[in-house]
C-alpha cells in the first residue's frame, strides 16, 4: 500500500484533475493548505476501532470522524464493501502506532443521530489521521456543514489517489442518474435539466428524477455563484442518497443534499 507520506510528497507535485472543482472557487490559501495542526488538543485513549471513519473510546463514548467516509463493514444482513476492512486496519493501525491514544477537536456540530461524536482526530504530532485513510484511498472526502474545517485540505488529499486509482479508487466510479436504485452514500452524475430556489434552498433538478439540494442555511459557502448558469452541464456529486417515498409526483424520486462546494464538480 502507498503509505501517507509518499502520497504528501506526489500531491505537492500532482494537479488538480480535469473537471472544474468548485472548490476551487473558494479561498486558494486554504485549498492548498493540508490538514495538520501545530498543538494537538488532549489526547484520549481508544478501546476499539468499529470501521474506518469510527472509533470507541476508552470511556464507552463513539467518536465518528468528520470529514470522511469510509466503506461499511458488514452485519445485520449487510455485506461488508469493498475495502472496509483494509480500512478499519489501516485506522487501527495509525493508533496503535500513537499508543492507543488520539486527540479530539471536536467539530461545530458535535453529535450526530446516533449519538457518536463528531470530531477530527489527530495522533500526538498534530497529523490529521483522517487526511491519511483519504490520502491513501481508504475513504472518501465528504462535507457535512457546518463541520467544514478540512474541507479544503481532504479534497486535496484525495485528488492523488483518485487520480492514479488507489485503494478504493480503483474499481469505483460515479454513478449515472438512471443507473441510481437504492439509497444510501452515493457517488453520481447527471445533467442539471433544471434550477429552482425556494425556501429550502437551491434545488438542482436531474434527470431520472433526482433532485440535489443545497440548503439555505449553506449558501454563505458558495458566494458568487450563479446557479442559473449551471442548467444543461453535467454534475458529479456525492453523499447519502435517500428516497421519497408516497410523496407527489411532483418532487423527485431521489434526493440527495450537498452542503459545501466541494461536494460538487461541474463540467
Amino acid at each position: 500500500m502507498t503509505n501517507f507520506k509518499s502520497v504528501v510528497a506526489m500531491l505537492k507535485k500532482a494537479s488538480f484533475m480535469g473537471a472544474f472543482f468548485l472548490l476551487l472557487s473558494c479561498d486558494s490559501a486554504a485549498a492548498t493548505s493540508f490538514c495538520s495542526i501545530k498543538d494537538a488538543p488532549t489526547e484520549y485513549a481508544v478501546r476499539n476501532v468499529v470501521d474506518g471513519d469510527t472509533i470507541r473510546l476508552q470511556d464507552d463514548r463513539r467518536v465518528r470522524l468528520i470529514g470522511i467516509n469510509a466503506p461499511e463493514m458488514g452485519g445485520r444482513g449487510r455485506t461488508t464493501e469493498p475495502y472496509a476492512v483494509q480500512a478499519k486496519r489501516r485506522l487501527t493501525a495509525l493508533i496503535k502506532a500513537n499508543n492507543n491514544k488520539v486527540s479530539l477537536r471536536v467539530g461545530e456540530h458535535s453529535q450526530d443521530r446516533y449519538g457518536r461524536i463528531l470530531a477530527n482526530l489527530y495522533d500526538r504530532n498534530g497529523v490529521s489521521l483522517e487526511e491519511q485513510m483519504v490520502a491513501e484511498g481508504l475513504a472518501y472526502h465528504v462535507v457535512v456543514a457546518p463541520n467544514v474545517e478540512l474541507a479544503h485540505c481532504l479534497a486535496q488529499a484525495e485528488s492523488y489517489p483518485r487520480q492514479q486509482r488507489i485503494g478504493l479508487w480503483k474499481n469505483v466510479s460515479f454513478i449515472s442518474t438512471q443507473e441510481l436504485n437504492q439509497g444510501g452514500f452515493t457517488l453520481l452524475q447527471g445533467r442539471i435539466q433544471s434550477v429552482q430556489r425556494n425556501r429550502g434552498g437551491v434545488w438542482l433538478e436531474l434527470e431520472h428524477s433526482v433532485s440535489v439540494n443545497i440548503p439555505l442555511s449553506s449558501l454563505p459557502y458558495f458566494k458568487n455563484e450563479r446557479f442559473a448558469q449551471w442548467q444543461g452541464r453535467t454534475l458529479k456529486t456525492r453523499g447519502w442518497v435517500s428516497e421519497r417515498k408516497g410523496q407527489s409526483k411532483k418532487y423527485a424520486k431521489w434526493r440527495l443534499t450537498a452542503s459545501h462546494p466541494s461536494m460538487l464538480e461541474l463540467q
